[in-house]
């Protein structure tokens, strides 16, 4: 009798898509029975495991899909290489509201300066809370549209990059620079414009961006998108990489 109800049981729970369940009902009935739990107080400890267990494995899911480097966290980032001013920004950042006011957040600085590790990292924080986000470095995102674009499946690929919360560009400005490579990252800025969040690196000022665009209009037009909703975050710091090598030498 008691070995049908098992099965019965761990067949409805399997039709009911509640692993978890399965795994520890047995376990959880025993405590409840050991430590007097009502039958709501030992429904919820289930209730509270599946739950906890889904939104890790949404997590692992999410940040696999994102394609972050796994070692660029903020955890192993040195905020105090920053300044005070901007270390409250990341602060407020990595609570996640820009997202839903669809803002931008554009990170300038010389190389070494510890850009895409900051971002990465926020990214990296992002997808902990369960938000989408997707990362790709100029050249990959550029050739990826470029080839969406010959396929004559550019409108899709859109579609599918919109469902994503964030879109991290990495190393803006680093592509090729001919005509057509401008038009689709052009065509992704406008596509993102006021409907998802933007987080770009670029060694490049806004000054400068005319080398990417070409044309003084369309620069214009990309500055303009990406300015009007945004977070710029200036590290003006020395080289992180450069530190290193400094530390290395007088330790050898």
């Amino acid at each position: 009798m008691q070995r049908n109800l098992h099965r019965q049981l761990m067949d409805l729970l399997k039709e009911l898509h509640l692993p978890t369940f399965r795994e520890y009902y047995a376990e959880c009935a025993r405590q409840a029975l050991q430590e007097g739990l009502s039958y709501e107080q030992y429904l919820l400890e289930l209730a509270q495991r599946e739950c906890e267990i889904r939104r890790i494995n949404k997590i692992v899911r999410l940040v696999k899909a994102s394609r972050l480097p796994m070692e660029k966290t903020l955890e192993n980032f040195d905020l105090k290489r920053l300044p005070l001013k901007l270390r409250q920004q990341v602060k407020i950042l990595v609570e996640g509201s820009f997202l839903d006011r669809n803002e931008n957040i554009l990170a300038f600085g010389p190389p070494g300066s510890g850009k895409t590790h900051l971002l990465c990292g926020l990214c990296h924080a992002l997808a902990r809370q369960q938000r989408r986000v997707y990362f790709g470095t100029c050249d990959i995102m550029v050739q990826r549209l470029l080839q969406a674009k010959r396929d004559l499946e550019l409108e899709k690929l859109l579609k599918k990059l919109s469902k994503y919360d964030a879109v991290m560009i990495d190393d803006f400005g680093y592509v090729k620079q001919d005509r057509e490579e401008m038009e689709v990252l052009f065509t992704l800025l406008a596509h993102r414009y006021e409907r998802g969040s933007l987080l770009i690196t670029s060694n490049l000022p806004f000054s400068r961006w005319e080398v990417i665009f070409k044309d003084p209009m369309t620069t214009a037009a990309a500055i303009d998108r990406l300015v009007h909703h945004s977070v710029v975050l200036e590290l003006n710091v020395p080289s992180y990489r450069a530190e290193q090598a400094k530390q290395k030498k007088k330790a050898t």
